[in-house]
């Protein structure tokens, strides 16, 4: 792996319209995505300011006392706040890790129960931390549009109608989290084996992450060179592919596994927040691989919404 394994694309010139800039674009998105699975966009035209306003608000309520966050704990559609121990991501691919060291406020868009309309979860928000709703509000949408260009750009990168997964994401479903990652001081150290969150891929299609770096921070894996630790670039958004993806294009694009490392001992009072969301496409999708020369292997088709609700079942445990 190169010492820099993540590429840096910027979005700017399909924004911009033309189509020598958008062909070259696309291009590299390619490039990138076989290489890796991950790329870091930059020129996406996300306000710099929005990711720290929000961050901010999360914050405020980890720092709010236990029974005050439990008031808003996580209900049978696992939307809301997830205390600790409660997180267990490597389970999605097998493996036994102690629980993630985090904490995490769940929300999602779901249009599959209600044709027409759109149910936001979870129904109740702190009150504590009145700016949280609007701000997770005004992100996720421009996540979603963001999240379509990328679309876009992926689908013209293989040859194919711009139009190829955005007709499935018509519809807003979408989860998101914001991951909180408490210090050292406070978790104290980490058992054997346990991570922040612990090796896995994504499950959807694309996943957009707004990250901080630190000593504990994320980690990428590569087949030949092992884990190693995730550039950074500030204002820069780290794109990677999930599980879906990965089928569709029949592993053309690889899901590229990551894990966060544990708190350090060397930086006992780092905590770190992100914010994490992930695009999906209508639950009755069906995902059927491209054919090659496209593709490299050939996935049976599977229902995107079973899929991703077998998922998620693995990784939470039940006290």
């Amino acid at each position: 792996m190169p010492s820099n394994p993540i590429p840096v694309i910027d979005l700017s010139p399909w924004t911009a319209g033309d189509r020598a800039g958008r062909k070259r674009l696309a291009g590299q998105v390619d490039r990138a995505l076989q290489a890796t699975g991950f790329l870091l966009l930059t020129g996406h035209g996300v306000a710099p300011e929005l990711p720290g306003r929000l961050r901010a608000a999360a914050q405020d309520l980890f720092h709010l006392p236990p029974p005050v966050k439990a008031r808003y704990a996580q209900s049978t559609d696992r939307r809301g706040w997830i205390g600790r121990e409660k997180v267990v991501t490597a389970r999605s691919e097998g493996t036994w890790t102690p629980p993630d060291l985090l904490e995490v406020w769940s929300c999602a868009a779901d249009s599959a129960t209600r044709p027409g309309q759109t149910r936001r979860l979870p129904d109740r928000w702190p009150l504590e931390v009145p700016d949280l709703h609007p701000l997770v509000t005004e992100y996720t949408e421009r996540m979603r549009s963001l999240a379509d260009t990328v679309l876009e750009v992926m689908a013209t990168a293989l040859d194919q109608p711009a139009n190829l997964f955005t007709r499935h994401t018509t519809r807003p479903n979408w989860d998101f989290i914001i991951n909180w990652y408490p210090a050292a001081d406070e978790t104290g150290p980490a058992a054997p084996g346990q991570f922040r969150i612990g090796p896995h891929t994504d499950f959807g299609l694309i996943t957009l992450l707004d990250r901080q770096p630190g000593k504990g921070g994320l980690q990428v894996h590569d087949d030949m060179n092992g884990w190693q630790d995730a550039p950074h670039m500030p204002g820069a958004i780290t794109v990677n592919i999930g599980d879906l993806m990965a089928r569709w294009t029949a592993d053309r694009w690889r899901s590229g596994r990551h894990r966060v490392l544990p708190p350090s001992p060397d930086a006992p009072q780092e905590e770190l927040t992100s914010l994490v969301y992930f695009h999906a496409c209508a639950p009755d999708t069906t995902i059927t691989s491209l054919p090659t020369p496209t593709g490299r292997t050939s996935y049976p088709p599977v229902r995107a919404g079973d899929y991703l609700r077998d998922k998620m079942q693995a990784i939470y445990t039940t006290g």
